[in-house]
């Protein structure tokens, strides 16, 4: 067996001379990081680097062409994604002076609807470059203006022929025939029934600044004063006979529409409500308002009301143009509420799944 050689007394200088030159080294390291760390516990703790968001912003391209011809009439560039049609058709007639904002009607497709000027690019948009339909819409006004034409009309036609003018009654004949108490009557309900279609119009209503062509105002404004010129011929006419029933049937009457008449006005101030408006409104319930608590029976008690009233107007004059004036104004609203009932069974089917549109349990 090999024997271990033991170290020589150079060998044995040189380890202690080693281990004397390493513990200084060694001390000094560790020295240093205590500072380190004493200095890193001072500070707190380390914040990371905030990353840099770059915002990149996507604008979109929106190529407007002739609904008839398909030739492009011009882009409409640097459309921000929060923008709507409304700002595309100012935008469009800036590059187009000729065709004002509310001529101007937008399609996706050539047969498809126009586009509400509510409406945001960027839900319609499947790309960057959007291609619009445009077709002039003719001259047009406003929904206000149509309202205030269309009701301000019969409120004064209907007096003039209260007055009887000598143009349009023998005078004679006039001045030796009184008139009936319900003639008198009449005129005030008619009187009454317009005047707040107008101060609702201006103060309750809550009308979008879109527009309708002006044939629209045209037939209403047609409709609405011929029928009153008719009406009023006939109930303030020298040889205008009474209700078959007297005093309590016009009595009845008046109340009946006095009760109808007040129930629409609050109806419609209920609907005029911001809750019941616009894309995210909720289905109009009723209030503390005793009138109100229709709603619990059909959707659209505004025309409920608005019928009733007329049906008390025709029973209280008991004149054919006043019954052929209610009936078509009875078909007309039945469709609206119709149409607005299946409105409200998409939106609110848990609400009004028992409700009817217009007649409680019947229609």
């Amino acid at each position: 067996m090999f024997k271990r050689s033991k170290p020589s007394a150079t060998d044995r200088k040189r380890e202690i001379f080693a281990q004397g030159a390493i513990q200084p080294i060694l001390k000094n390291e560790m020295r240093n990081f205590h500072v380190l760390s004493q200095l890193v516990l001072s500070a707190g703790g380390l914040k990371p680097t905030p990353a840099v968001k770059h915002s990149k912003s996507t604008h979109f391209e929106i190529e407007i062409l002739d609904a008839q011809t398909r030739k492009q009439i011009c882009i409409v560039d640097k459309v921000s994604p929060t923008s709507t049609i409304r700002d595309v058709k100012q935008k469009f007639h800036k590059a187009c002076p000729q065709w004002c904002p509310s001529r101007v009607g937008l399609q996706l497709e050539r047969s498809g609807p126009f586009l509400k000027d509510y409406v945001n690019i960027q839900s319609i948009a499947a790309s960057s470059i959007i291609t619009l339909y445009f077709t002039d819409l003719g001259q047009q006004v406003s929904w206000t203006t149509v309202f205030l034409a269309e009701y301000a009309g019969p409120l004064l036609i209907y007096l003039i022929f209260y007055m009887r003018l000598t143009y349009i009654y023998d005078a004679k004949e006039s001045s030796r025939r009184l008139r009936h108490p319900v003639v008198h009557l009449a005129c005030f309900c008619h009187c009454l029934h317009y005047a707040r279609y107008l101060l609702e119009t201006l103060f309750v209503h809550k009308l979008s600044g879109e527009h309708t062509p002006l044939k629209n105002l045209i037939k209403g404004c047609a409709f609405y004063w011929g029928f009153t010129s008719w009406i009023a011929y006939y109930i303030n006419h020298p040889q205008y006979t009474p209700p078959s029933f007297g005093n309590r049937q016009v009595t009845v009457s008046v109340l009946n529409f006095l009760i109808c008449e007040a129930g629409n006005h609050f109806i419609n101030v209920v609907l005029a409500h911001p809750n019941h408006t616009g894309s995210n409104a909720c289905f109009p319930s009723p209030t503390y308002n005793p009138f109100t608590w229709l709603f619990m029976l059909v959707s659209c008690p505004n025309y409920t009301y608005e019928i009733g009233s007329w049906i008390s107007f025709t029973v209280m004059t008991q004149t054919l143009p006043v019954g052929i004036f209610t009936l078509l104004m009875s078909i007309q609203m039945v469709l609206w509420a119709q149409k607005k009932h299946k409105v409200y069974l998409k939106k609110f089917d848990s609400y009004v799944y028992r409700k009817s549109a217009l007649i409680p349990f019947i229609l």
